[in-house]
């Protein structure tokens, strides 16, 4: 079987179109909220959604990916999975609910525990979609995601402001996470041709939990270490320090997120369908890799370079101290593209067994970095996630030159080019940032700085890459 390019395109395209849109609508949420909210009401509810993101990957169980994964997933696969994921909800909303108490002792703060309580519930909407998203990407049914995704950050994000404007604080928060999963899985109830059926098969789930156990538990163990770090800093340090970690990680996030999740939801159950043909996954994955290489790094270097008149002009001067966070966490996620190419291309190999093997030498080495870095101040947390991120990529890249012949050394060839171009980029950005006061002018000269100097590097250069996305975009 042959991969169908026009597919497999368009289908990215309409997940890039559902990921960028949401997250373009909930970063203008997120402005407005943080113009409005104050840095500890963002800490509390950071400190929460540790908790219940934790007990969402519980619930999905790696069983969301079995099934794209599965070469003939059939109506009884879906049934099956679909129950289990509501059982798995039941049971961890229990535990939150009687675990909040001693949540809100731990961090000295009683009102956590109805913020607990209430948030707990969005695991049953999650363990829903989980497996309405299941069924579209297996048939990259992707422009249906994203009506749902972007109607329900809509209405979330409406609710959210109002809320806030009316001084609900960290309530606003909670409305606005709770609406967006109610939001999400009722649309895709009435768009998605999909419905349970009352039948459970015990072979098939055991079938499916042989494959997608491994995928949970290096997915637990990457979102334990992910959230763990919030865990320490409002403990040890503050809520404020925390609100100015999280929103430092959240602005180079919605970057790397977008493009990440996009060739992540698309690749891997083409790549799972091509699981046969080594030639034509190596090509792939290589061509993921430039791609998003070419589009990720002058995004990051310009958000690098122009971290402060952004906060600045978007958040206000009492979000002054996100800064140092947003440049380190640019550097943190600039190579992830990388990274999440190689561990698709493992898992729709086939080779759970080994995802899991890397995550664990990789989590090992990442508790060794964040208990040196702790004690040393929430900076220094920061700057543990940029050398462990440096490590991880060697070590993701690594089977790959066997499995693919395509290892770390022709990675890093193949996207030296656009990190070139982006590092003379970010220098033109701080030249400008040097000449001028004003951050609003700062910020728009920066951006129109950067745009013509990294397109005029690769007309000049005659950039593969970009010669490359000016073809699809004439088709």
């Amino acid at each position: 079987m042959s991969v169908d390019t026009t597919s497999v395109l368009s289908s990215l395209f309409w997940k890039f179109l559902e990921r960028s849109s949401v997250q373009l609508v909930s970063f203008l949420v997120a402005i407005v909220l943080a113009r409005i909210l104050s840095p500890e009401d963002y800490g509390m509810i950071a400190l929460v959604i540790v908790f219940v993101n934790l007990a969402n990957v519980i619930v999905e169980g790696g069983l969301n990916t079995a099934l794209i994964q599965k070469k003939e997933a059939d109506q009884t696969d879906f049934s099956t999975i679909f129950y289990a994921s509501l059982f798995l909800a039941a049971f961890l909303y229990c535990f939150l609910y009687f675990s909040a108490d001693a949540i809100a002792v731990f961090y000295n703060n009683k009102e956590l525990i109805s913020v607990v309580r209430v948030i707990g519930l969005s695991l049953f909407f999650f363990a829903v979609n989980s497996v309405q998203k299941a069924f579209l990407s297996r048939r990259l049914l992707f422009r249906k995601l994203f009506y749902s995704s972007l109607g329900a950050v809509l209405l979330s994000g409406v609710v959210g402001i109002v809320m806030a404007y009316q001084g609900a604080g960290v309530w606003a928060l909670v409305a606005q996470s709770m609406i967006s999963q109610i939001a999400t899985t009722l649309i895709m109830w009435y768009t998605v041709k999909w419905r349970p059926t009352w039948e459970f098969s015990s072979s098939r789930f055991s079938s499916l939990f042989s494959y997608g156990w491994k995928i949970f538990v290096s997915n637990f163990i990457i979102n334990l270490f992910i959230n763990i770090r919030s865990l320490l800093i409002g403990k040890v340090y503050s809520a404020g320090a925390l609100a100015y970690f999280d929103r430092g990680k959240q602005f180079p996030s919605l970057i790397i997120e977008n493009i990440n999740n996009s060739i992540q939801t698309v690749i891997f159950p083409v790549l799972s369908k091509e699981q046969e043909n080594l030639t034509i996954i190596q090509a792939m994955v290589r061509r993921s890799i430039k791609m998003s290489s070419f589009i990720i790094f002058p995004l990051v270097f310009g958000l690098a370079t122009s971290a402060e008149p952004i906060v600045r002009t978007l958040l206000t001067d009492k979000w002054i101290g996100a800064v140092p966070f947003i440049q380190i966490f640019c550097a943190a996620y600039l190579l992830m593209p990388m990274q999440v190419a190689n561990m698709e291309a493992i898992k729709a190999l086939g080779f759970s067994g080994t995802t899991l093997k890397l995550e664990t030498l990789k989590k090992v080495i990442e508790l060794i970095i964040l208990l040196v870095s702790v004690p040393l101040g929430v900076e220094a947390i920061a700057w543990g996630v940029v050398f462990y991120n440096a490590i991880s990529l060697f070590i993701n890249a690594r089977p790959n030159k066997k499995l693919l012949n395509y290892g770390f050394k022709e990675q890093i060839t193949d996207v030296m080019p656009p990190f070139l171009m982006s590092m003379i980029m970010g220098a033109s950005i701080l030249l400008v940032n040097s000449l001028l006061e004003d951050s609003l002018v700062t910020l728009l000269f920066d951006i129109c700085v950067g745009f013509i100097v990294y397109i005029v590097l690769s007309v000049v250069s005659r950039n593969e890459t970009f010669i490359y996305l000016l073809k699809i975009l004439k088709k």
